[in-house]
């Protein structure tokens, strides 16, 4: 049993079969690259990536080939890989491990499989992409008003708040314009998005015709 661990090769691969598992390999990884690229921002660097990952990962399986002492090799060259990669967003890594289990699947020789591994998987990404059940809500805000030194900004805006926004909370108070204004930021949740320019146009009589600034609240970059 131990010494099968040494001298176990693996003899079904033949020329034909290589030649079919890498060009399915670069097929599906030319789709995986399809599907990330119309689902958000993209590089070409990683689109090229994902198209030659499998391939890459199918010669890794196919040069193990069961050899233990390569299996523990190849495991030290993935792990420098990693640790010298930038980190990236929660999508790109499933899509770095779809590129992977496609390279896997053909480098033992499991065409079929990895077709429909790479089918359901493409499938579930797209339709999830065309509904909007995973869509951040447009109705948070991330509010900056200028106020003048002589305002008591801790209640002068509530009864505006109270009529425009379902939450409101004061993050970050900063003095400008050496210390003659006050910059309050607020994280809000409007009731209703057409009524924005409204809340807008009342804040400005309130504080003087000063700066507001209404943004988007900034999408917080998950990482793996």
């Amino acid at each position: 049993m131990f010494n099968s661990l040494y001298t176990y090769t693996n003899n079904e691969m033949t020329l034909p079969l290589v030649i079919g598992c890498t060009i399915t390999s670069i097929v599906l990884g030319l789709l995986c690259a399809y599907v990330y690229q119309k689902n958000g921002r993209y590089t070409k660097n990683f689109l090229l990536s994902l198209t030659i990952l499998p391939v890459l990962v199918q010669m890794v399986i196919m040069m193990v080939n069961g050899n233990l002492g390569t299996s523990v090799a190849v495991l030290g060259t993935f792990s420098l890989v990693r640790f010298r990669s930038t980190p990236g967003s929660s999508k790109d890594i499933c899509f770095i491990f779809m590129a992977m289990a496609i390279g896997l699947a053909t480098g033992m020789g499991h065409i079929v499989f990895a077709i429909l591994l790479t089918g359901v998987t493409c499938l579930i990404v797209y339709l999830l992409s065309q509904v909007s059940f995973f869509d951040a809500s447009q109705t948070y805000r991330t509010l900056t008003i200028a106020i003048p030194e002589s305002l008591d900004y801790t209640e002068i805006f509530e009864d505006i708040f109270y009529k425009y926004l379902n939450s409101y909370e004061l993050d970050k108070v900063k003095t400008t314009n050496l210390g003659s204004m006050f910059e309050l930021r607020y994280a809000v949740e409007l009731k209703d998005i057409q009524e924005e320019k409204n809340m807008i146009d009342e804040l400005r009589c309130r504080n003087g015709n000063l700066t507001i600034i209404s943004s988007r609240q900034p999408i917080v970059k998950e990482e793996l």
